[in-house]
């Protein structure tokens, strides 16, 4: 009986710490709990990432004022309650691989925006806080898309700085 109860709580002990580290990979939130992670640096698979990976606020103001911009939301349909930038299409993360594989006429149809090209250096994504755009960067420059972008402030740093 001892070694039953020993058991279980080594499972229940080995379950949770599945689960917590799960979760940390999961969430949007960086290493020190902050809820904004400012620019990721690395790709997944450790290499450097390309500073022009990266879009600023600044660049993302620029690109949307001159109207040079195709702007993807990859959090889920949900979150954007709370609000989203104008002119964001909504593709949530785990839909991204799906949607770029797409041909042009399907994606039209399907997202009401054309279909980003893979050379198109105004491709850019974004989510609450870089985690999910970034993963959504690497998924897309997997499938080609060489210049695709993301701006990796998220919808935290846009409410922070954009004027109410």
């Amino acid at each position: 009986m001892n070694t039953v109860v020993h058991l279980r709580s080594g499972v229940c002990a080995l379950v949770a710490l599945l689960l917590l580290s799960v979760s940390a990979h999961i969430t949007d939130r960086c290493d020190n709990g902050a809820d904004n992670c400012n620019k990721r640096t690395k790709t997944s698979d450790n290499r450097p990432l390309n500073t022009d990976d990266v879009v600023t606020y600044e660049q993302l103001k620029e690109m949307m004022s001159t109207g040079n911009i195709q702007l993807f939301d990859v959090r889920e349909p949900n979150e954007l309650e709370a609000g989203f930038i104008p002119g964001a299409t909504n593709i949530p993360l785990g839909d991204v691989e799906q949607a770029l594989r797409l041909n042009p006429d399907q994606f039209r149809e399907r997202y009401g925006v054309p279909k980003p090209g893979l050379e198109d250096s105004d491709f850019v994504l974004y989510c609450q806080s870089g985690v999910r755009s970034f993963k959504a960067l690497e998924t897309a420059r997997g499938l080609g898309y060489s210049r695709a972008r993301h701006y990796a402030g998220g919808y935290n740093e846009w409410v922070q700085l954009e004027p109410q």
